[in-house]
């Protein structure tokens, strides 16, 4: 496995990006956020991920480009909690006043160790200190990128804690299978029979929405595109594919491309599915081959715990204790026609 400088932040604080491969697949994953910025397949001569050729892409575009997010991956409602009868004010970087994948300095924007690394395998690691983004405790965070034959890549994510704080991690890549302007004639399946139902804010109410006979119900594969449109329907909405943490995954949702023939499973531990068809993508840079990513360029999906869990009793806890070890693993599966 080669590892090589990617480049320097503002700071002067180097990234490097290590580059894995095995059986027709290819990822390359960098230090800044422990972010996938390219995913390859022999079926295809793209990445299936958005990205770019610099440094300069991924701090400019305020995206999380395949990222990893936390120290709270979603939302926050009014960027505060309760942990114990304990009242803890978060940092927000929403105009609502709500806090968003942890915060302007999350995990995201943050440089992690080299721990390890093959041919196949990468590990990187973050210490998240007491008072980070105003969560309370000292958080150890792990997170391996592991290629498995046939064409498959994993996410394996770790975090202990010394003190009772809230953890809940997701990777944000934006995959758009084809190299097409927009994702939205990719077929999207979603084994899903409800959502987390929101307000304007995007923060749950704590209903618990059936999708049948909604734009949400991706419970049989169809395109992304608003079936009642054809147009994007500004999906950002947590689907709900179980109602707790597993020790191994389960499918959680089906992306394809018609026009390349590639499909890409999604298999998580995590309870929830969030989707977003990036109708607000804009990047002030380009990304790979020159392309400009505009709306739905890319869509996400993020396999995490529900938003705003910490303030909804309904929703599966995301307290970490002393002692406990949050785990998550997430893969995605590629298949060509």
């Amino acid at each position: 496995m080669a590892v090589s400088r990617f480049g320097y932040l503002a700071d002067g604080g180097a990234v490097d990006q290590a580059v894995i491969a095995d059986g027709g697949i290819r990822a390359a994953v960098m230090t800044y956020g422990a972010a996938l910025c390219d995913l390859r397949f022999a079926e295809a001569d793209r990445s299936l991920v958005l990205g770019f050729d610099s440094l300069d892409g991924y701090t400019a575009a305020f995206a999380y480009y395949g990222a990893i997010c936390g120290r709270y991956a979603n939302r926050i409602g009014g960027s505060h909690l309760v942990i114990d009868g304990r009242e803890i004010d978060v940092v927000p970087n929403e105009p609502t006043g709500h806090q968003l994948h942890g915060g302007p300095g999350g995990f995201s924007r943050r440089v992690w160790s080299l721990i390890d690394h093959s041919d196949t395998s990468v590990t990187m690691g973050l210490t998240s200190k007491d008072g980070d983004q105003g969560y309370p405790g000292r958080v150890e965070v792990v997170c391996r990128y592991r290629i498995e034959a046939p064409a498959s890549l994993f996410i394996e994510l770790s975090a202990t804690t010394d003190a009772p704080t809230v953890v809940n991690l997701c990777q944000h890549s934006y995959f758009n299978l084809d190299g097409s302007d927009t994702i939205l004639g990719h077929e999207l399946m979603i084994p899903a029979d409800s959502v987390t139902a929101v307000d304007d804010g995007k923060i749950p109410t704590g209903e618990i929405r059936a999708v049948e006979g909604t734009e949400w119900d991706f419970r049989r594969p169809r395109k992304i595109a608003d079936p009642r449109t054809g147009t994007s329907a500004n999906y950002d909405i947590n689907f709900i594919v179980g109602h707790e943490r597993l020790t191994e995954p389960r499918l959680a949702a089906r992306l394809y491309s018609p026009k390349s023939g590639i499909a890409v499973e999604i298999e998580s531990t995590e309870p929830g599915l969030q989707l977003y068809d990036g109708y607000l993508l804009d990047a002030p840079v380009p990304g790979y081959g020159g392309k400009r990513h505009s709306a739905n360029a890319g869509c996400c999906l993020e396999s995490q715990n529900f938003p705003d869990a910490p303030n909804q009793p309904g929703f599966p806890s995301a307290v970490l204790r002393p002692g406990q070890t949050y785990r998550q693993v997430t893969g995605f599966r590629l298949a060509g026609d």
